[in-house]
């Protein structure tokens, strides 16, 4: 995964990338970082239990 930091109207973002050439970052500001850590349990949780579901299809 490549990050990079910038700014958008004067206020930090953080891009992240799959790759150096991803035609689609994904990128968010400090007060969505924040929420994303205030959630990450429950995102951790998603990821496993998407990841079952893909290996059960298989």
């Amino acid at each position: 995964m490549f990050h990079e930091k910038t700014e958008y109207r004067g206020k930090p973002v953080l891009i992240l990338k799959r790759n150096e050439n991803d035609r689609y970052p994904f990128s968010f500001g400090y007060s969505k970082a924040k929420l994303i850590l205030e959630a990450i349990d429950h995102i951790k949780k998603f990821v496993a239990e998407c990841e079952k579901e893909e290996e059960a299809k298989k």
